[in-house]
């Protein structure tokens, strides 16, 4: 479990370190018409994701503790956790590994070899890398750091959150964000606790957050479709489900198509290029799983562009 105090704490750490990202407003017409629509550009974070947060500060606290090595971190990812891990490392001046499936894109394959990482290709599915990942770490005495379900990493991701409200001025109602193992969500909600909600949008074909929430626990789902090289997790994070089930997180499941639509529609509206992943947020509102009322407040988090834009 997580608080707001963590996440406070974690901008203390990472300042300095991270971007502080733009917010954008934009005509909610083509989103919500009747809402209040800005859309917080996090595909322009550090290695082109919101991971760079949380990997920071899981680093620098390692360090502030005295527990991080001289043979560095080991990462599992799909490739946007393991780019920022690789990336903070770098900076921490520590070496970094990756494990990343076989089927991870190929141009976030090359970026973890061009920021130093050395990079371990293991199977077909994230949890195969973890399982060596894990391994590795235990191994070596590297720091290991998970993508999604660590203290440091989540509270990390959060200050995503606190700059929301600083930009904001408070003055938000809901954030919308997409979901795979839950990290972002996680932070984000509990920087907000008790100041807005958060929406977590997630594809039809990988629903971590609904079926956890149905559960009342998370549980494993198959994972597949446009969206699974970033929202790829088998399972909500342990992390994610506690802050979720505390602060009322609720889900909107998009189809793939929608997912497309609404990736394809940020390109042509705005001029942005995201992956499909993050392109689910947007998805939940041109598709109507989750309707906005009358005059609400509504920030939507793209929260990482890591992709070929040549299929736009």
């Amino acid at each position: 479990m997580i608080t707001d105090s963590d996440v406070a704490a974690a901008a203390a750490r990472v300042a300095g370190q991270v971007r502080r990202t733009p917010l954008l407003a934009v005509d909610p017409a083509p989103l919500a018409p009747a809402a209040r629509m800005w859309l917080k550009l996090e595909q322009t974070q550090h290695t082109g994701s919101f991971k760079a947060r949380g990997a920071f500060n899981h680093i620098l606290a390692a360090r502030e503790a005295g527990r991080l090595p001289d043979t560095g971190v080991v990462a599992a990812s799909g490739g946007n956790a393991g780019l920022a891990f690789a990336y903070a490392a770098a900076r921490a001046g520590v070496p970094a590994e990756v494990f990343v499936p076989e089927t991870a894109p190929v141009v976030k394959v090359a970026r973890l070899r061009a920021l130093g990482a050395t990079v371990s290709q293991i199977g077909t599915r994230y949890a195969q890398a973890q399982e060596a990942a894990t391994k590795r770490a235990a191994d070596s005495g590297a720091l290991f750091c998970h993508p999604y379900d660590l203290p440091e990493v989540c509270a990390g991701q959060g200050t995503l959150g606190l700059e929301i409200l600083e930009q904001t001025g408070g003055e938000v109602d809901t954030v919308l964000l997409a979901v795979g193992g839950g990290g972002l969500m996680a932070g984000v909600a509990a920087a907000l606790d008790g100041r807005a909600r958060v929406v977590g949008a997630e594809p039809e074909r990988v629903p971590t957050l609904e079926r956890a929430l149905h559960a009342g626990r998370p549980v494993d789902v198959d994972v597949s479709g446009v969206a699974s090289d970033s929202l790829g997790a088998t399972r909500l994070g342990e992390i994610a489900f506690a802050v979720a089930s505390r602060t009322g997180v609720r889900p909107a499941l998009v189809t793939d198509e929608a997912i497309t639509d609404a990736r394809r529609f940020l390109w042509d509206e705005y001029r942005l290029v995201t992956e499909h992943g993050t392109a689910t947020a947007v998805a939940a509102l041109r598709a109507g799983a989750y309707r906005p009322a009358p005059g609400e407040r509504v920030v939507v988090v793209l929260c990482g562009a890591n992709t070929d834009p040549g299929d736009l």
